[in-house]
């Protein structure tokens, strides 16, 4: 049985529906209009020289567009946060530079960048833009480490989170090599709605996480560890290939793809949990 979207209908679908509804438009026409994308959806597309802002993706997806900032100009940069934040929606930078990001800070007052993750935030108002801790809130994701040299792929993913507005408890160092760490950890993450979990070398963390949890994994290949490590590759087979079947995998160092991935889970376990009660 297919259940419901929790995601409320775009303006453009909203308006076909009352054109319908008045007698503006007939059937045939809607059915064409929302297959093709109406003109009025053409309004949530703002562009600006260089780049086709989507506004609508908040609406249609549950989470606005995310700016990559690697082999962007910062003034084009500026132009997308500009037409976000007049639109109401916070932004997220990722694999921008520390000179891209002091350029912006200088034009928006409300900023949050982290360094070591390479993410600058940008909020609306005076939102606080401070990560949201684990503590008192039901619904979390744990973002977990197998060594302190993962630390930048994790931070990605906590920031990640913190855009979202989904909360997060950070787990570090916890690899194999150590396996009364993970142990230790385990009760934790059984709390957790979705694990993201960041591990270079052999890759062998998630697998050995995942069966003790019944929770999702988000497996994130590093590019930590020596020649064979291949810069990612060894990790990335490693886990592609695991025997725990509780575990999906991103791309080497993609700590946004985990981070948003497991935030997805958490945001539709959340919203299940406010339509019960």
């Amino acid at each position: 049985m297919n259940e419901p979207s929790n995601q409320p209908p775009s303006p453009a679908l909203l308006q076909i529906l009352e054109d319908l509804a008045s007698g503006k438009t007939d059937v045939s026409a809607a059915a064409e209009s929302i297959q093709s994308g109406s003109p009025e959806s053409w309004a949530e597309m703002q562009v600006v020289p260089g780049a086709t802002v989507d506004l609508g993706r908040s609406s249609r997806c549950g989470f606005g567009e995310v700016i990559y900032g690697e082999g962007k100009s910062t003034e084009l940069m500026i132009q997308i946060v500009q037409t976000q934040i007049a639109a109401g929606q916070g932004c997220l930078i990722t694999r921008i530079d520390s000179t891209a990001a002091a350029q912006i800070r200088r034009v928006f007052s409300n900023t949050r960048y982290n360094s070591s993750a390479r993410t600058l935030r940008i909020g609306c108002g005076d939102e606080s833009l401070e990560p949201i801790g684990a503590e008192g809130h039901s619904t979390h994701v744990a973002v977990v480490t197998a060594g302190s040299t993962d630390a930048a792929v994790a931070d990605e993913a906590a920031e990640t989170l913190a855009w979202m507005g989904i909360a997060c408890d950070r787990i570090d160092d916890i690899g194999v090599a150590g396996p009364q760490r993970l142990l230790s950890a385990v009760p934790r993450l059984r709390t957790a709605a979705a694990i993201v979990v960041v591990a270079g070398m052999e890759g062998a963390l998630p697998a050995a996480l995942a069966g003790h949890v019944a929770t999702p994994v988000v497996a994130v290949p590093a590019s930590t560890g020596y020649g064979a490590n291949f810069s990612g590759l060894t990790p990335l087979m490693g886990m592609l290939i695991s025997c725990a079947a509780n575990v999906a995998v991103v791309n080497i160092d993609a700590g946004f793809k985990g981070g948003y991935f497991a935030g997805l889970i958490a945001n539709s376990i959340a919203t299940a949990k406010s339509d019960e009660q």
